[in-house]
């Protein structure tokens, strides 16, 4: 699917998402080695869209699920279609049958949610399976991918187990909000994505921000490393970058200390992080 880390990194650039050779050499061996791939770092430093420019470039789906406290394997894996079921059993009286519990679950009954729509992902390419925030789901949870991970396979209590003919890419995502099971992370490749330098987000910026000049894009670039200097509740991370660099584009106006003061909404996310800025001095942090 990919011959070299240098075409993975053309090929991702292609796709808006310019990967440093560290990452792509990581995706790079992911892809090649049936590895699933656990991507850590800030948020808003381009984790999932990591995974997204992936699929995008390998031309095949991208599945994604996402985690949250309390997710259990069955919202996560499948489950039954049961308005469906009972217009079956409805129908099959009707005709004065009577319907019998195998023909109740049968595949055509079956609600593929993302683990199991990967695991059955016909191919001939495999779908990239994007675990996004693994952190935030349950220890219970984390422990059930750890067939998925080990044996690209599922197990259906009513049907048996499904195993991968074509085995996913599998890409799981982390803020750190908690320590991942040691057993996760043998069965994993492991990749730490930091916030990047000014000169790199303002290439993102001029590739992701249609009509950004060279000069707004650094700017913005320089005025987010700055503020990530500050003690703040939530660093801006590449993604607010974009949104405050299409902000501005949008009204048509370069970034100044006027500017930075009516858009500070695209960057800062809490009224504490607001405030600071401004003590700070937004001239000094947009301006210099």
């Amino acid at each position: 699917m990919t011959a070299s880390v240098e075409e993975l990194v053309d090929g991702l650039s292609a796709q808006g998402y310019l990967a440093d050779q560290s990452l792509a050499t990581a995706l790079f061996l992911s892809v090649r080695l049936s590895q699933p791939i656990l991507l850590e770092g800030e948020p808003g430093v381009g984790k999932t869209a990591a995974a997204g420019a992936l699929a995008a470039f390998l031309d095949t789906p991208l599945i994604r699920l996402q985690c949250y406290e309390g997710l259990s394997a069955a919202e996560a894996l499948y489950e039954w279609n049961y308005p469906r079921q009972l217009l079956g059993i409805r129908l099959a009286e009707a005709r004065g049958e009577v319907p019998r519990e195998a023909d109740l679950f049968a595949p055509e009954y079956l609600l593929r949610r993302p683990l199991l729509a990967a695991i059955e992902h016909p191919g001939p390419r495999p779908a990239v399976l994007l675990i996004d925030e693994v952190d935030r789901a349950d220890d219970e949870f984390e422990a059930f991918l750890f067939e998925l991970l080990a044996e690209g396979s599922v197990t259906i209590p009513e049907l048996g187990t499904r195993t991968a003919v074509v085995p996913p890419v599998v890409v799981l995502t982390s803020n750190r909000t908690r320590d991942l099971h040691d057993a996760l992370l043998r069965r994993c490749l492991y990749h730490w994505i930091g916030y990047p330098d000014a000169h790199r987000v303002a290439a993102i910026i001029r590739q992701r921000v249609p009509g950004a000049d060279e000069l707004l894009a650094a700017r913005v670039a320089g005025a987010v490393s700055r503020l990530r200097g500050l003690d703040l509740t939530k660093p801006p991370g590449v993604a607010e970058a974009i949104s405050w660099a299409n902000a501005l584009r949008l009204l048509g106006l370069p970034l100044d200390e006027k500017s930075a003061g009516a858009t500070l909404g695209a960057v800062l996310k809490y009224r504490e992080d607001e405030e600071l800025a401004r003590r700070t001095g937004l001239a000094d942090l947009v301006e210099r």
